[in-house]
């Protein structure tokens, strides 16, 4: 698995460097961090969509921490829907990755609670803004150019388009509207929608299955789903 994960790579973006707040949809960006993991399981060979659901098909670990627990969970529970890991996961994971962005330097954790203890509040600022400009610089490229990108950021970006997280982007109006499209054109390409057989798309049809039924979960949970 790569040093940062599609999970944390979701979070950065969402939060706001300089406030360290989170924008755009609270249980959009759950959804989608709980899916990124699920996903990142999935390109490391370790899950896969089975009977309608999602399985543990190696449960040897990745060497990441937060998605090793989760593949943890996944051997050890019984078999469960797309939407139902989504659900189960979501709870706490914000929490978890925050955490691990912190201990790496990547973002820092200010307290702001109030002296009564009873408002809490944490912004995390960025200390080191390099890993969120490698994610921003990979989708730039794969929103304006014409080759299919690799199937990591194939995914991210089609994650993108599901939780619509545009506005992160830096998009607005008819620019968001447009980013939207080329999302969705390359999650179609990618063969995560139907558009095209994942016998002619480029990424692997065990990856490509698992993406295509979590986005079909986030959507619906999200009241987004295509017509």
């Amino acid at each position: 698995m790569g040093s940062v994960a599609l999970a944390e790579e979701l979070l950065l973006l969402a939060y706001d460097n300089e406030s360290g707040r989170a924008t755009g949809s609270t249980i959009g960006l759950d959804l989608g961090m709980a899916a990124a993991v699920l996903v990142d399981l999935a390109l490391a060979g370790r899950i896969a969509y089975v009977g309608g659901t999602l399985a543990a098909t190696n449960a040897a670990p990745t060497g990441e921490p937060i998605a090793d627990a989760v593949l943890a969970r996944l051997a050890a529970d019984s078999p469960h829907s797309p939407a139902s890991w989504l659900q189960r996961l979501r709870h706490g994971l914000r929490d978890r990755v925050l955490s691990d962005l912190c201990a790496r330097n990547i973002i820092c954790d200010v307290d702001e609670t109030m002296a009564d203890g009873f408002n809490h509040l944490h912004r995390y600022p960025t200390i080191d803004p390099s890993v969120e400009a490698d994610v921003r610089d990979r989708l730039s490229r794969a929103l304006i150019g014409d080759d299919q990108p690799d199937e990591r950021t194939a995914a991210l970006a089609t994650l993108i388009g599901a939780v619509r997280m545009e506005p992160t982007l830096g998009l607005s109006g008819p620019d968001a509207a447009a980013a939207h499209a080329q999302l969705e054109k390359i999650s179609d390409h990618a063969g995560f929608t139907g558009t095209v057989s994942m016998e002619e798309s480029s990424i692997r049809p065990s990856v490509a299955l698992v993406v295509a039924v979590l986005v079909k979960a986030i959507q619906t949970a999200l009241g987004t789903a295509r017509a």
